[in-house]
């Protein structure tokens, strides 16, 4: 069946159709991983968007459960070069495809992504629809995409109830904005029990809880839009907890402190981002899934300090909170499959819980 993608600035790309045969108005954004596709169709921070893979061969390896940050995917769409319906790998489960439209994705594939991809960078990230009527009206078309805006994701991604994973350990309360499946296998390989909380959940019942940390998790969306949960993290962050946070939540910690957050042109999507610790010096590769950041300007360094910067475009990607136990990253120290460079900022926060526990 074919399909096509209509970008918001006139461009269309026919294909063939994949997943479900179902119209999909969305974000369209691209990521430049060559592996862990199933951990991007279920990472909660790509709802609301279509991801367009770089990469020109995906789903060659199947789908395996395990592999999943989260219940379900997230993605509104999948946009690829090719499709691999016919799965090699001992722990496949199942196709791609078939994935695709047991939860209702719609997808395209054949389409010269590679095109697509400079499109977006050129011009920016856009809106765009994936569907399979041939007789669409551009008119129409345009008005739709125009209108749409993600809105608020993080209300339909986060968890309904607060829920505990057991550990003998330290206690780690973490805000569910969108959280991925591995921060919460990075705390409890450490021994951690995780208690994860709703992002609805207000500050003064995690207080409440006595955690011996709060992590606040990556998410979808602009970080402006979680207006409430900014102003329950302001509560967090006036109080002795280490707290650490990372994409989404390093984003809200700035607004809640004073700094301001700004769109990036088109994001930072893949596992091959380049991070400078400002601390050592030291070069990170590491995977990130983002389309706003900080802005280092707006700090109030009485508040915080750049720990973190991307060596391609100099953007903020972490801080350091004077006179806390605080720091945060824009990147994933949880990256799964990978790179697992900057894993070690767990232990960070380990040892941070452990001398507040002992002080």
């Amino acid at each position: 069946m074919k399909a096509f993608l209509i970008l918001e600035d006139g461009h269309v790309f026919s294909g063939r159709s994949i997943g479900a045969a179902k119209e999909a108005v969305s974000e369209i954004v691209f990521n430049t991983s060559m592996t862990g596709y199933l951990e991007v169709l279920t990472d909660p921070s790509y709802a609301g968007q279509a991801v367009a893979m770089t990469y020109p061969l995906i789903g060659n390896y199947g789908i395996c459960r395990e592999d999943m940050e989260s219940e379900r995917p997230w993605v509104s769409g999948f946009i690829v070069r090719e499709l691999s319906r016919m799965p090699s790998n001992f722990r496949s489960e199942n196709s791609i495809q078939d994935f695709l439209t047991k939860y209702q994705i719609p997808g395209i594939c054949g389409i010269d992504t590679r095109a697509l991809t400079r499109i977006l960078r050129e011009a920016g990230t856009m809106n765009g629809i994936i569907t399979t009527d041939e007789h669409f009206q551009t008119e129409e078309v345009q008005r739709r995409l125009k209108a749409y805006a993600t809105g608020d994701e993080v209300s339909r991604v986060t968890c309904k109830k607060p829920y505990v994973l057991p550990g003998e350990g330290l206690k780690v309360a973490l805000l569910d904005l969108g959280a991925k499946r591995n921060i919460i296998r990075s705390l409890q390989n450490r021994g951690c029990e995780v208690t994860v909380y709703p992002s609805f959940t207000s500050a003064e019942e995690i207080i409440a809880s006595g955690p011996d940390g709060i992590m606040l998790s990556n998410g979808p969306g602009d970080p402006k839009a979680c207006k409430k949960v900014i102003q329950e993290i302001r509560k967090l962050y006036e109080t002795t907890i280490p707290i650490f946070a990372i994409c989404l939540g390093h984003q809200l910690m700035a607004l809640a402190t004073g700094a301001d957050t700004y769109k990036l042109k088109y994001g930072h999507r893949g596992g091959n981002h380049p991070v400078r610790d400002l601390g050592d010096g030291k070069v990170y590769i590491t995977s990130q899934n983002h389309g706003y950041a900080v802005d280092a300007k707006s700090l109030n360094k009485k508040t915080a300090v750049p720990a973190f910067e991307n060596v391609n475009d100099g953007t903020n990607e972490g801080l350091l909170y004077t006179g806390k136990n605080i720091f945060t990253v824009q990147f994933h120290p949880e990256a799964c499959p990978g790179p697992k460079d900057s894993d070690g900022l767990f232990d960070r926060f380990m040892k941070m819980m452990e001398v507040g526990k002992n002080a």
